[in-house]
């Protein structure tokens, strides 16, 4: 998914934190729109229903958290997310945990993220920026409702994807998160552009159909 251990292109001229509590927003904004009935609908994410995805981001979220707070060499921190009964409050809980945990000086501190290494604190908030935009993304193609991140959401986003490997699923490149990248038009929209190299094709069609409500 990520050049390993620290690997980064210029993404940091921005208020990143600020950048990161808008995504966060955005985020927040479409997953406010869930109703129950949606939860068991496949999404763009391989495997995953919309269940699975929000656990996946509430996940992320505490995944980091715990990251920015000094965590390292326990994979499992990345795997805690719980909807519960609500799972909108424990998106909320999420992100206020991640906001509160880089609130302190940490941008320029060495963290570790997932198994894919380290990085700055402020390139770990880019990272999380992405995923913010891509699944705000999925979960709006997935129930049916506008999406519009923000110019400069997308921009930045555009510049932290351009730093994944485009290839087949490995290490490098986890199945579940970004699937290889595809084609696009070069005179495509931003957000085109942008789904193209995390795999998504701006079209997708959800499958009307019952799925388990798990990952």
């Amino acid at each position: 998914m990520w050049p390993k251990n620290g690997g980064t292109a210029n993404v940091a001229a921005v208020d990143i934190r600020e950048l990161d509590r808008r995504a966060l927003a955005t985020l927040g904004a479409v997953i406010a729109q869930i109703g129950p009935d949606h939860l068991r609908l496949p999404t763009p994410c391989a495997d995953w229903t919309l269940h699975g995805l929000l656990r996946h981001q509430v996940s992320e979220n505490l995944g980091f958290a715990a990251a920015a707070a000094g965590v390292t060499g326990d994979i499992l921190v990345w795997d805690q997310g719980n909807l519960g009964g609500d799972p909108y409050q424990a998106y909320l809980d999420s992100a206020d945990a991640m906001t509160k945990a880089f609130a302190e000086d940490v941008l320029d501190q060495s963290l570790q993220i997932r198994e894919f290494g380290f990085f700055p604190g402020r390139v770990a908030l880019g990272m999380h920026v992405l995923d913010c935009v891509v699944h705000g993304w999925d979960v709006a193609q997935t129930i049916g409702v506008a999406f519009d991140p923000g110019a400069d959401l997308v921009r930045h986003s555009l510049k932290v994807a351009a730093l994944i490997p485009t290839g087949a699923p490995s290490g490098d490149r986890p199945r579940t998160a970004f699937a290889p990248a595809v084609d696009i038009s070069a005179s495509s929209p931003a957000l085109e552009r942008l789904l193209g190299l995390v795999g998504r094709r701006p079209a997708f069609e959800v499958v009307q159909q019952v799925a388990p409500a798990s990952e």
